[in-house]
This record gives structure tokens, sequence and C-alpha cells, in this order.
């Protein structure tokens, strides 16, 4: 039988694709679409991860989610500097989500608060996701816009605390065959898997039509 980590990897494998192939992400790794967009997109990570992190401390102590729960890990810090870069020193003033992206933090922040493991179901999927095909993003994003290496503008891919992303990824599956749950909740989280790729890719939809690229 495969292992939790395992299912959750086929499970999700197909709105994984999907997202990943998203018109807006193509775009924007390709280089077509202007440093704006690039910043129109980290606006709406920061509501995820605010909407992740949070609430992040209340869980350390929950028998589920509480072994995900690494300060490594952490984002927001770094998406601030890199928002501060990209829109100056009051971007908070101008900070605006998404209806699409509004859906996916309230969805994060409703899990939090009381359904442990379909916050694992989103930790997973973003905080994996970003160790992995996140730094193909910074490489493009420094090579398009000319950000320093890892620098301001890119922070948010550079997990400063994870000298060994590979060892990392390992042990996070590990706490993923070793989750508390029994095989319902398992199906349940897997299914809260699925529609957190569903509503990163209807960000992607979003900002897609915000900025189309003229025919």
């Amino acid at each position: 039988m495969d292992s939790f980590s395992t299912l959750i990897r086929t499970a999700s494998h197909e709105q994984h694709t999907e997202a990943e192939t998203s018109t807006f992400m193509s775009d924007l790794l390709g280089g077509r679409l202007g440093v704006d967009a690039y910043a129109r997109y980290t606006e709406q990570l920061w509501f995820v991860y605010e909407a992740l992190e949070t609430g992040a401390e209340r869980l350390t102590s929950d028998p589920v989610a509480g072994p995900f729960i690494r300060p490594e890990l952490f984002r927001l810090p770094a998406l601030e500097r890199d928002l501060a870069h990209l829109r100056g020193p009051h971007w908070r003033a101008g900070l605006s989500a998404l209806p699409a992206t509004r859906a996916y933090a309230d969805r994060v922040r409703r899990c939090a608060r009381d359904w442990p493991g379909g916050y694992v179901a989103h930790h997973y999927t973003r905080y994996l996701g970003d160790l992995s095909g996140g730094q193909i993003i910074r490489d493009k994003a420094e090579k398009t816009w000319g950000f320093t290496k890892k620098g301001d503008g890119v922070r948010f891919y550079v997990f400063e605390g994870i000298p060994n992303p590979a060892a990392f990824k390992r042990s996070y599956r590990e706490l993923l065959d070793a989750v508390h749950a029994d095989d319902l909740e398992k199906q349940r989280i897997v299914t809260e898997c699925k529609k957190a790729f569903a509503l990163n890719t209807a960000v992607f939809r979003a900002l897609g039509e915000e900025f189309p690229l003229s025919a």
C-alpha cells in the first residue's frame, strides 16, 4: 500500500499540473509580462501566507498540525521585504486581494481555525511547492527583471533556514506519513489538497484576466 505522502502527491497530480501550466504563469515565466504582473502576484501571495502563518502559533500543540509548524518555513517577513522593494515603503496602502485570492485565504484561515487536517493540506501544497517549483520562478525573476540573486524581490523563494531542501522535503514527507489521522481523515486531507490547488489555479486565472497579453 502506498504511503500517505505518495497518496497525496499522486492524487493531486492533475490539479498540480493545471496550476503550474496556467497561462499567467507561462507568460510570467516566459518573460512576456512586466514586473508589475510579478508584483501583483506577490501581493496575492501575501494574503495567502498571512492566513497560513498568522494562526500557526496556536496550532503548535495540536497533535495533527503541530509537527508541521516549522518557523524556518515562514514566508511573511520575506514577502514583506519583497513587497517593499517592488511597491515602495507604503506597499500596504495599495495592497488589494483579488476575489479569488480572498476565497483562497478565507479557506486557509477557516482550516487553521477549525480543522487541523485541512490546514496540513494547505501547508503541504504551499510550502513544498515553494521549495520545489518556486526555485524556477526565482531564477526566471532574477534573469527577467534583474533582481539581485537571492536578494530583495525574490526573498520569498529563498529559505535561509533550510540549507538542504532535498533533506527537508524528505523529512516533511516522513511527517506526512506519520500524520495523526485515520484513513477517512486522510482521504479528507487529500480532497482538501485538490481544493487547495484549484483555489490557487483560480488566482492564476484571475491574474491572467488582469494581465492579458495583447493578441
